[in-house]
């Protein structure tokens, strides 16, 4: 059987997060989906330079950089970068406390720098930890504001603040003539094409049209938008929309115009660096919360390596500090607007970031006559899907635990901002987080034995520093002169914190209380992910073994697993238990009486692959032969597997009775071992009765594997034609591990 990589070499082998499509894979998509992401992204710039306080073609020069050189060192497939509203409000502050945009440029560049150093360091790995709740929140709160920011242009509201401030002395008296001109601010032409684009977008999906997959419907709203305008402009002049509805980008007569260089000069300046500190900072976050974010909605759920994913920022705000940009991170709207348009590759990204430089130094005027109503469509329709209804109720069947974390990144976002609200949300998940960790590091039962009732305390597969409080809240609680079964077994690592409790509880609290305690499979000491094998021989269907030296490998490996430790807990209901139960088993397996071990757990198997059939001593009569030949004839099992175990306590009293000269009723477990004659009276008297009975109950388990074959036809014939197996295995007690013998064969039998 072909042995399977280790999960930590295939987890850790470098570019396992580089899955994506080749870059010219799709073109079909790709190219129009960069067109739509390129109008969506300009007037996007453009406000978002306008809110930093910066001049406005430093938002294109972002944009650009963010396309054409981010595009190309990432490795994501969705990411789309450029300016962001997530950090407007620090460049604002930032080129308003250094007295200049020139100076925050140094800062920016620098800034630029520590988030390549972040990448190097690999400092990305704080995406892994951010919860699914407070992604999908962030994702909702982003297409909130969507929604909120684009409203005025479809409807092309034309507020003058002025207007409304004279109305200030009497409000109550001018109550109509404010709602008059609240309504009047309203541009009819902007609402008929936000209409007319909405209804396109909507339900062009529900149509033959959803066919035509070159122009993607949100280019067509963008066409449609700028003939209609041309039609309102001659043949109903009152809809007609005129600049201040119209994307607006400047005219550029040559590039020494749009270049602005930073001041070094300023660079001994402390400001600089605590600047440089906080955008650095605040643009990682923002980019680690966006890819994370991106992925997650990704149809190909591909994943973007953070690390890799910083060092392209950090090149991409050093180049944007240097030429006059401003600062860039990953943004959601704009690789939202990417998915949504069908992009496929990272040429999406590079397309939008070429046109949109094309646009500055040529097409200006013509990209001028794009409605921002149509533009505000779009984003519309993204922002819905982002913030959907559906979305609020799937979110509240999963439980206070993920709803509660989600509507609150969601609200702090809305009332704050993106990385204030996501530190909100996050501190509200931990909340849940050691909540849940208080309250499941283990599962308590009464079980009961011969003895009478005890108290079973079973350890999760992972027990930290987290649990302890539970632990020894549930331990320090036990009645008096109680039995109590601490299980740990199945626990592949528990915190030295835990350990010392138990051992605490074992020595110290339940002498002083009469408390009988047990406790098993607890290891010393415990590493973190010691032992974690990606073996698929849990993941395999029990059909797939289709013979018996397969099956007898399988065996092998399990009781491997058992030794290392790495067992699958199977507590479950009664009613889950038929689930297993719907195909064949692999083995028959006749063990002793004295062997009070489970066999699933021995050789880590799933339920329903043994069928066990007890016999003491392992010595086989003819009832047992013929439930062997039942199990195998009748239920499809394929190996007959006789298990003997160190230490049998049958076996012993037998031989300690015959050292002594006494006769027992266990007698006939050792009288074919007697009469064999490999046994001398001198070792039957003189040897350790515990190394003698180990080697009689290996005689045993080759002795009734001859007896089957020579007692049973059918066996016989099976074995003969490959279709059955039949194998002996010993269990040694001190060790846990299973010595298996090799396939028996007619040549060895013969032999003997």
């Amino acid at each position: 059987m072909r042995k399977l990589p280790n999960l930590k070499e295939f987890v850790n082998r470098p570019g396992r997060e580089e899955f994506h499509n080749p870059l010219f894979s799709s073109l079909n998509k790709d190219i129009p989906a960069g067109i739509v992401l390129f109008l969506v992204a300009l007037p996007l710039c453009l406000g978002i330079a306008l809110a930093s306080g910066a001049p406005l073609i430093s938002g294109l020069i972002s944009g650009v950089i963010g396309g054409l050189v981010i595009g190309l060192v990432s490795k994501s497939g969705t990411s789309v970068s450029g300016p962001a509203a997530s950090v407007s409000a620090v460049v604002f502050l930032a080129i308003q406390d250094l007295g200049g945009f020139d100076i925050f440029l140094t800062a920016l560049v620098i800034a630029g720098l520590f988030q390549v150093l972040f990448g190097i360091l690999k400092a990305g790995l704080i995406a892994d930890y951010i919860p699914t709740s407070i992604i999908k929140g962030l994702l909702a709160a982003i297409g909130i504001i969507l929604i909120l920011s684009q409203l005025k242009y479809a409807v092309g509201m034309e507020l003058d603040h002025d207007r409304f401030s004279s109305f200030s002395e009497d409000y109550l008296n001018n109550a109509w003539k404010i709602v008059t001109l609240f309504f009047r601010s309203f541009t009819p032409g902007s609402i008929i094409l936000t209409l007319v684009s909405l209804f396109i977008l909507l339900f062009w999906a529900k149509t033959p049209l959803k066919n035509f997959k070159l122009i993607p419907p949100a280019l067509i709203v963008v066409i449609l938008g700028v003939v209609l305008n041309f039609i309102f402009k001659y043949l109903v002049p009152g809809l007609y929309l005129d600049s201040i509805h119209l994307v607006s980008i400047p005219k550029v007569d040559d590039l020494s115009s749009l270049i602005t260089t930073p001041d070094l000069s300023a660079i001994g300046n402390v400001k600089i660096w605590t600047t440089a500190t906080t955008v650095a900072i605040i643009a990682s976050l923002s980019t680690l919360l966006n890819i994370e974010a991106t992925d997650n909605i990704d149809p190909h759920k591909r994943k973007t390596p953070p690390n890799r994913e910083l060092i392209a920022q950090g090149i991409g705000n050093t180049l944007s500090g240097l030429i006059g940009g401003i600062a860039i991170t990953s943004v959601i709207v704009r690789s939202t607007v990417n998915i949504e348009a069908g992009g496929q590759t990272k040429l999406v990204t590079i397309l939008h970031g070429l046109l949109l430089l094309l646009s500055v130094l040529f097409i200006s005027s013509v990209i001028n006559l794009i409605p921002l109503a149509s533009l505000s469509a779009i984003l519309l329709v993204v922002g819905y899907k982002l913030a959907s209804v559906s979305l609020f109720r799937k979110m509240y069947a999963k439980g206070w635990s993920q709803f509660l974390p989600f509507v609150t990144t969601v609200i702090a976002i809305l009332l704050t901002d993106v990385l204030i609200g996501v530190l909100i949300g996050s501190a509200l998940s931990v909340f849940f987080l050691l909540r849940n960790n208080y309250y499941n590091p283990f599962f308590i039962e009464n079980t009961r034995f011969r003895q009478g009732e005890a108290i079973k305390l079973e350890l999760s597969n992972e027990v930290s520093f987290l649990n302890r409080a539970s632990i020894k809240n549930a331990l320090w609680s036990v009645p008096d002169n109680s039995k109590v079964i601490i299980d740990a077994t199945f626990s592949s690592y528990i915190d030295q914190d835990v350990v010392e409790i138990l051992r605490d509880f074992e020595s110290t609290f339940a002498m002083e209380h009469q408390i009988d305690v047990n406790i098993i499979g607890l290891k010393e000491s415990y590493d973190k992910g010691e032992g974690i094998d990606f073996e698929g021989k849990n993941l395999e269907k029990a059909v797939l073994k289709s013979s018996p030296g397969e099956i007898l490998t399988y065996l092998k490996e399990g009781n491997k697993s058992y030794v290392k430790g790495n067992l699958i807990s199977r507590r479950l209901r009664n009613k889950e238990l038929t689930d297993f139960l719907s195909t064949c088993p692999l083995a028959v397996v006749v063990n002793c009486i004295d062997l009070r071990e489970p066999l699933n757990m021995l050789l880590n198997t799933g339920i329903g692959d043994l069928i066990p059939i007890r016999s003491a001593g392992n010595a086989v009569s003819v009832p047992i032969i013929r439930s062997i030949e039942i199990a195998c004839r009748n239920q499809g099992a394929k190996l007959i597997l006789l298990m003997g175990n160190s230490g049998n306590s049958f076996v012993k009293e037998a031989i300690e009775a015959h050292q002594a000269g006494k006769e027992s009723y266990l007698k006939p477990l050792i009288e074919d071992a007697l009469v064999s004659k490999k046994f001398s009276e001198e070792d039957l008297k003189n040897k350790d009765p515990e190394d003698i009975a180990n080697l009689i109950t290996r005689f045993n388990l080759e002795f009734s594997k001859e007896k089957i074959m020579r007692d049973n036809p059918f066996i016989r014939e099976q074995v003969e034609a490959g279709n059955l197996g039949i194998a002996s295995a010993f269990f040694d007690r001190k060790t846990a591990s299973v010595t298996f013998s090799e396939l028996f064969t007619i040549e060895v039998s013969s032999g003997k």
